[in-house]
């Protein structure tokens, strides 16, 4: 099998569609021993091995391991696809590592995947997605310095979500990864 990277990582902020990727690209790349996790599920894992509290209440060590952990699946393992927020940031050096980039140009869009996924009001909505997004990028801020974490120099594929449909994204990433119908 030869395809172009070793791994696969999705960041963008919320409901772009990251989860719907991650998904919707086990049935190509599982068969061919891939593994699929989410930072969500990084971050739990190391939690319950080191006894922290709440993500959002844990400190600057607390992230940078989850960080090392996240680095190490992507270098020492391989063949992981990665969905997290800071995912293509934390492998941005990393030139075995796709790295994707979801964005959605639509905010309505986004606000009603939030408002339908979480069953809220539009309103609650809004404010849960700009809560989110303010008090994530503070924290990183505060750890990692003022970086644009979804600046495109660090990526090699953006596609934007309101315009391509959940097929045509996973199209796109397979077509860059090498994988062709199958056909690898």
């Amino acid at each position: 099998m030869n395809l172009k990277f070793n791994n696969i990582t999705i960041s963008g902020s919320v409901s772009v569609g990251k989860n719907t990727l991650l998904d919707n690209l086990k049935p190509q790349l599982q068969p061919l021993g891939w593994q699929f996790t989410s930072g969500g599920q990084i971050l739990r894992d190391y939690a319950k091995e080191y006894v922290q509290p709440l993500a959002s209440l844990a400190g600057k060590d607390f992230h940078l391991k989850v960080e090392e952990r996240t680095r190490r699946l992507l270098t020492e393992k391989g063949k992981y696809v990665i969905e997290a927020w800071l995912s293509g940031f934390v492998a941005r050096d990393l030139k075995n590592t796709l790295r994707v980039l979801l964005v959605c140009s639509d905010d309505a869009l986004r606000i009603d995947r939030v408002a339908n996924r979480d069953k809220v009001s539009i309103e609650q909505a809004k404010h849960l997605i700009k809560e989110r997004e303010e008090v994530n990028f503070k924290e990183w801020q505060k750890y990692y310095g003022k970086y644009n974490f979804f600046d495109p120099k660090y990526y090699q594929l953006i596609i934007n979500t309101y315009s391509c449909g959940p097929m045509e994204t996973v199209g796109k990433v397979l077509d860059k990864l090498g994988y062709h119908n199958g056909k690898h």
